[in-house]
């Protein structure tokens, strides 16, 4: 009875670590899949052209947790914009019908830092844009009494004035006077579909199993 006791008790030991180093393994290889899959979402976003700041978006957090219940999440701290790059979603206006794209030679950024609007542009030039509608492709805005930078910066600046004389009155414009396209309206855009959140859960889920074994055989 003795012997039989401490058999069965070693046994249940045994039994019991072996349980333990399974739970490990399989906590171990879910860890691994969901930081695998947080890589290979952020290589996507970067080989896409979306940027790193994008990509760094993507966070994974293992719950190790209790008996064979492991799991892992991975998430993107910027959702929308994900979720529109995955599904190539339609952007619209929000105010009023159109949307406007700033073109090369619209100024990169507003005195805020923020991306530049048209409201922004007729503050920073102190003059209003002009609408082109064209029934052919995007219609415009556009900036007139603009000349040409020179030097190695390029671009177009507003035609510098000078006081005419009190017998003419008003202002004198230098010549070379040009307009400039500043924004392209369109009713919308369709954002191309540049990323595939969904297939590549799949492939990581599809090797989570051999990823618990390998850590088991390790074990």
């Amino acid at each position: 009875m003795k012997l039989a006791a401490t058999i069965v008790g070693s046994l249940k030991a045994d039994l019991q670590a072996e349980v333990r180093q399974i739970e490990k393994a399989i906590a171990a290889g879910v860890k691994e899949a969901g930081d695998g899959l947080k890589g290979e979402l952020r290589r996507q976003v970067v080989t896409a052209g979306l940027g790193q700041r994008l990509a760094r978006t993507w966070r994974s957090r293992a719950y190790p947790n209790q008996g064979h219940d492991a799991a892992s999440l991975v998430w993107s701290k910027a959702p929308q914009i994900v979720r529109a790059f995955d599904e190539g979603a339609v952007i619209r206006s929000r105010k009023g019908f159109w949307l406007a794209i700033p073109t090369p030679e619209a100024p990169k950024r507003g005195s805020t830092g923020k991306r530049i609007t048209p409201g922004m542009v007729e503050r920073m030039y102190g003059r209003r844009l002009r609408f082109v509608y064209r029934p052919r492709g995007p219609s415009l805005l556009v900036m007139d009494g603009m000349v040409a930078r020179g030097g190695k910066r390029g671009g177009f600046r507003l035609a510098s004035t000078r006081k005419a004389s009190r017998s003419r009155g008003a202002y004198v414009s230098t010549s070379g006077l040009t307009t400039v396209v500043m924004f392209l309206l369109v009713p919308q855009v369709r954002m191309p579909k540049r990323l595939d959140v969904a297939r590549a859960a799949e492939r990581w889920s599809a090797r989570l199993p051999a990823l618990i074994l390998r850590r088991a055989r390790r074990a």
